[in-house]
């Protein structure tokens, strides 16, 4: 499996949180959010990195008709924030929990610039990083705007594979276990719900893709 958010199965997580540093755990705390609690909004000074040690957090914007856009639902043990990294001084996303018992770490710049002169090869895969959720926010915006709900389901589960999946040895099929709800992945393709069942439904019926509440299966013909 290639994960996005692991390069040569280090989590950045493990490495970045304070917690696992002597000199700075004493004053660190991970702070606790109910479902529908904002971590910050736009506009927001940016001046931390976030970590997720449990629950579910959105990353979206608004645009100026006051609709939301979704561009990122992130679990347990990926970071948020970046951008405050490479200079960014305000936010133009906001970050909301839609888990009803989500930690996060929080890290100042100035903590996570002083974890990376520490170990240069952690701030290799954070830069690298960095690069790689920007190109994924592009392609995903690129199929919102110009393909159909079908190509956008099937290359998003695509995606999952590359994230979550792994090959069946009996089958050769591609299976996902993947953290998302129908309603997670019908935001992050910008459709309704209803929608997604339907399509979800006929994908199956093609014996395109198999499914359950736990896993998603891409049939060997077409993984």
């Amino acid at each position: 499996m290639s994960a996005l958010w692991y390069f040569e199965d280090v989590n950045l997580f493990k490495i970045l949180c304070p917690h696992k540093y002597p000199s700075f755990k004493e004053n660190h705390i991970l702070n606790k959010y109910k479902k529908k609690d904002y971590i910050y909004f736009e506009e927001d000074a940016a001046n931390k990195i976030y970590l997720i040690d449990k629950g579910k957090v959105k990353i979206g914007y608004y645009t100026e008709e006051g609709e939301e856009v979704i561009k990122a639902i992130l679990t347990k043990g990926e970071i948020f924030g970046e951008k405050a990294i490479l200079g960014v001084e305000k936010r133009n996303e906001f970050a909301q929990s839609i888990d009803n018992t989500t930690e996060i770490c929080p890290v100042s710049k100035e903590t996570m610039y002083s974890l990376m002169r520490d170990n240069v090869s952690v701030s290799f895969k954070i830069y690298k990083f960095i690069g790689l959720r920007m190109k994924k926010l592009e392609r995903r915006l690129q199929l919102l705007l110009f393909k159909d709900t079908r190509t956008r389901l099937l290359e998003f589960f695509k995606e999952l594979c590359e994230e979550y999946g792994h090959e069946c040895e009996k089958t050769g099929d591609q299976v996902i276990e993947h953290p998302y709800t129908q309603k997670d992945i019908a935001t992050l393709i910008g459709t309704s719900r209803p929608t997604l069942n339907t399509l979800m439904n006929e994908l199956k019926q093609e014996k395109v893709i198999d499914f359950n509440r736990k896993e998603i299966r891409l049939l060997k013909k077409v993984a």
